[in-house]
């Protein structure tokens, strides 16, 4: 559990630098945000629901996901508005070319179908933190795991480690799925989703 937590506090570093020009605890909030909804998610997963009666009573649950997902919203709102700001002050030529900056210019762009929403980039920042910090932090974690119960592995694992690595993706895949849900038709190439 130790190694696991030093994992995440490491992959959640190397994604907030490499992708969004930050330090992890600037985005420490929002991963910890993010993974009480996917708790939350998690819990109610295999609960069913009546559609018309869920519209006018929310569980605790309910309203404890809408918070977060609006605080969510709004911290990611505050680091593209500094990014805007940054340019807009001359304090840097682009947005960047990370995948924030690329985010921030598609939100930017004066043409209209190659424009992204602010709802669209806040759910791309929020799928790239949750999706990559996880995934990520599984896998190193059972590479440790298998390591530490085959000892004899490990001079050989120091020679082989990109073997190692794709053997602990096959035998322990670290995501079993995600849900995505296009909100409007949008074309893919020559797929229509």
């Amino acid at each position: 559990i130790e190694a696991f937590q030093e994992f995440r506090i490491l992959t959640s570093e190397v994604i907030s630098r490499t992708a969004f020009g930050s330090s992890y605890f600037e985005g420490e909030k929002i991963f910890y945000m993010l993974q009480k909804l996917a708790d939350i998610v998690s819990r109610n997963s295999n609960k069913s629901r009546i559609p018309i009666l869920s519209k006018f009573w929310k569980t605790d649950d309910d309203i404890e996901s809408e918070k977060l997902a609006r605080e969510i919203q709004d911290l990611v709102i505050e680091i593209v508005k500094k990014r805007e700001n940054k340019v807009s002050s001359g304090g840097a030529e682009s947005f960047g070319s990370d995948f924030l900056g690329l985010l921030v210019k598609a939100f930017n762009n004066s043409d209209e179908k190659n424009k992204i929403s602010m709802e669209d980039l806040v759910d791309e920042c929020k799928t790239f933190y949750f999706a990559g910090q996880e995934t990520v932090n599984a896998s190193l974690a059972w590479a440790v795991l298998v390591l530490a119960i085959h000892r004899d592995w490990q001079d050989k694992a120091r020679r082989e480690m990109s073997m190692i690595i794709n053997e602990t993706l096959r035998l322990y895949t670290p995501l079993n799925g995600i849900v995505r849900r296009a909100r409007r038709q949008v074309q893919v190439g020559k797929l229509v989703l």
